[in-house]
């Protein structure tokens, strides 16, 4: 039996979720998160069978680690441990075996790029000490607070002057090629950055897309690309532990079927089994935003206009091909420095990953695709038995294009593309699974698509245009309603941010100043949407 009532509902227990439900029970209230799948943590999931432990959906964490919010929650006192790999991430650029290499000493990377073409050694140890310098206020302007103003004018002292700031906003700006050829003159450590910005969705030439690059190489560099010991459930494990200390209840294979307003104000949530449960102060929906808008909320109460951006504007990202693999031992790369990375992109050169994202944005299967591939035995040994290799890898089809046929026809180029770079591989295979993108979304309904990030982030659908028009904060037009998943700002990644800022966003419009606080900006949400 359910609660009747409460001062809040989560509608999922993803991390954004989680984060959602620890920040309100820590502030007192009474939380109850509800979940549709019998296990909690959404895309943060791990399976072990007979000595194998799989990732389902993501599995690397340089943002869990580098969070503000996630740091402040002190999940390694509820039983997480992170585990890394001897090198962070390795980048392939070749079958002769050349390849680029992120070392845990940034004076080792800068040595191997160094090697490379003389000058971009140096060149990485200036990039690095910059982020360096600027990182506190940086993450927090990104993830702690919106709109940032406070960490904002942190940032802006710890750049300095007028010059460095423009300078800076003009660097964030890049599209990934132009910000590779402005670092470097060689083609190690574009490729870094290519890889990276290939993490994310973001058109390689387009705008913004070396922001992407940038910060996730900064962070491999910075804290590695860990995982949790014992699989990534191991991680939303220590979420729940945490949220239950806080005093939250969760309650899973509860799927909510529906949400009740009156009077302009969320009242009441639904469950698919017929139970009511009233809602005192707030619902955080931790879902995607076609969700939330086309099945939770009665469809005669969304705004015209809001439903007309999520048919006709709202953009998903990428859709996901993820296969992993049961391997009698290690992969056999030609290059050296891979068989010792807890990440490897088997990617080419950054040219070759402008020519790839062209083919993505068009419409076109990348005959030779970008695999972003996790060796997790290497980061964590608990992950299979002796002797042998859990490992992950997974590539993108074009938006537009999730069909099972074709989501096959790039696991197969994806396999020989490995087998191109590691002869031998095939013979190392024990067993091997394929997530294509209808088992993704079907595993966990905010991939829709099998997009792991919420929707493109993409500057067109970013900051007050996330998910569509509108003031870029967990506010809906209805009072009490926050959408605190990635669909909102600052999007994809497993850091919390998304789940923090619904939260804080609901308790300051709870306060005493709440009426005064919320008046505007939902006022002018309203009639952004209509």
């Amino acid at each position: 039996m359910l609660p009747r009532s409460v001062d809040a509902v989560v509608i999922g227990s993803g991390p954004n979720g989680l984060v959602s439900a620890i920040t309100l029970a820590d502030a007192g209230w009474d939380v109850l998160v509800l979940e549709a799948a019998d296990t909690f943590g959404g895309a943060v999931r791990s399976t072990e069978d007979g000595g194998w432990i799989s990732d389902r959906f993501s599995s690397n964490y340089p943002l869990g680690v580098a969070s503000p919010v996630i740091r402040a929650l002190e999940l390694e006192k509820f039983g997480l441990k992170w585990t890394h790999a001897p090198l962070p991430l390795v980048h392939l650029l070749d079958t002769d075996g050349s390849a680029a290499a992120i070392h845990p000493d940034p004076e080792d990377t800068a040595k191997s790029l160094g090697a490379e073409h003389p000058g971009d050694g140096d060149a990485w140890l200036r990039l690095y000490q910059q982020y360096v310098s600027i990182r506190e206020p940086l993450l927090k302007a990104l993830l702690t607070t919106w709109p940032p103003i406070g960490p904002g004018v942190q940032l802006a002292r710890k750049l300095g002057s007028a010059g460095e700031l423009l300078r800076f906003a003009r660097f964030m700006a890049m599209p990934m090629h132009r910000m590779g050829q402005e670092l470097f003159d060689g083609r190690h450590g574009p490729a870094i950055i290519a890889g990276n910005a290939l993490h994310a969705d973001a058109s390689l030439s387009g705008a913004v897309s070396g922001t992407m690059g940038w910060l996730l190489a900064m962070l491999a560099q910075d804290v590695g690309f860990p995982v949790a010991a014992g699989g990534s459930s191991a991680f939303s494990g220590a979420l729940v532990r945490r949220a239950e200390r806080a005093g939250a209840l969760l309650v899973g294979g509860t799927p909510v079927s529906g949400l009740e307003v009156s009077a302009g104000r969320v009242t009441a949530v639904h469950t698919a089994s017929g139970e009511t449960v009233a809602v005192e102060r707030a619902v955080v929906a931790d879902t995607s935003a076609p969700v939330l808008y086309r099945e939770l909320l009665p469809e005669a109460l969304v705004p015209a206009g809001l439903r007309r951006d999520l048919d006709e504007r709202f953009e998903w990202d990428y859709p996901t091909v993820k296969l992993n693999f049961r391997l009698s031992g290690p992969i056999p790369w030609l290059a050296p420095e891979a068989r010792s990375a807890g990440v490897v992109h088997l990617a080419g050169t950054a040219d070759d990953l402008v020519h790839l994202s062209a083919d993505l944005d068009t419409g076109r299967v990348p005959s030779q695709p970008f695999l972003l591939i996790g060796q997790t035995t290497k980061s964590d040994p608990t992950r299979s038995p002796d002797g042998a290799e859990a490992v992950w890898a997974y590539a993108h089809l074009p938006r537009g294009v999730a069909d099972d046929a074709s989501a096959e026809k790039l696991a197969g180029r994806m396999e020989r593309a490995i087998e191109r770079f590691a002869p031998g591989f095939g013979d190392l295979v024990v067993a091997r699974d394929l997530q294509r993108p209808s088992g993704l979304e079907s595993g966990n309904a905010a991939l829709g698509l099998g997009a792991v990030g919420g929707g493109t982030m993409q500057l067109h659908q970013q900051l007050i245009f996330r998910p569509t028009i509108g003031l870029g904060s967990a506010r809906t037009f209805v009072d009490g309603l926050y959408l605190g998943s990635s669909a909102i700002h600052p999007g994809g990644g497993v850091h919390g941010a998304c789940g923090h800022l619904a939260a804080r966003t609901a308790l300051r419009d709870a306060s005493l100043l709440g009426p005064l606080t919320r008046k505007l900006p939902s006022a002018t949400l309203r009639h952004l949407q209509k």
